[in-house]
């Protein structure tokens, strides 16, 4: 009570308010420091996929318009996107691959914005976005594949891509672990905090490594 006889106010913080006592521990700086970071990873890798699915499918459309036409990023027998470009495997869908990633990576552009801005998503969001990295990095593995083993070419503009949405699968992963929208024991949620960049690294360093002994004569000729 106070001393005019009304009760006292009560602070927030002690009714589980926004304050201390009603406080996840995902909440509070660290939470907001980690989110900042993870939108601008999803606008970064957003916008690198985006880049390269823009340039390929402009590059797709002059070559249908001149067969002969030549990409500026084939650069010698291996490194030679119109290979890809002229490939089955780059209309898998019945239409050029790179169509779907105009679409696909502009929204997680949008994405990436509005965690930015504070957006706070719900479960079935994030577990959706998730399942359409998942298809994204399982596309690219095909993709990949295919490039090394059956055109027997590379692509640098699909690196890119490549590269973008590898990223974006495992730390959108890493989110929805940490966050609790994926069951995941302790220690799982403690390392993806903490060396969760080591999974994207080591996913890209093998494909480096099969790029790189996959036309080993070539690189040290």
């Amino acid at each position: 009570m106070s001393t005019t006889g009304l009760p006292a106010r009560v602070p927030r913080q002690a009714v589980g308010g926004p304050g201390a006592a009603g406080r996840t521990p995902s909440d509070g700086p660290h939470r907001t420091e980690g989110s900042r970071s993870f939108g601008l990873l999803l606008v970064a890798t957003g916008a690198a996929g985006l880049l390269a699915a823009w340039v390929i499918t402009l590059d797709k459309f002059k070559l249908l318009q001149d067969p002969h036409f030549t990409p500026g990023c084939s650069l010698n027998p291996v490194v030679a996107c119109g290979n890809i470009m002229k490939s089955d495997q780059a209309s898998a869908f019945g239409f050029p691959n790179p169509m779907l990633g105009l679409a696909a990576y502009a929204v997680v552009i949008g994405a990436g914005a509005g965690v930015l801005a504070g957006a706070r998503f719900p479960r079935w969001y994030w577990l959706t976005f998730h399942a359409g990295t998942l298809f994204g990095v399982a596309f690219c593995t095909w993709l990949q594949f295919q490039s090394l083993y059956r055109i027997n070419s590379l692509c640098l503009w699909c690196c890119l891509a490549w590269a973008a949405t590898i990223l974006m699968f495992w730390y959108v992963t890493s989110h929805n672990v940490r966050r609790g929208f994926l069951p995941a024991p302790r220690e799982v949620r403690a390392f993806l905090g903490e060396f969760g960049w080591t999974l994207p690294a080591l996913h890209i360093g093998v494909i480096g490594m099969l790029v790189l002994t996959r036309w080993w004569d070539f690189w040290t000729s």
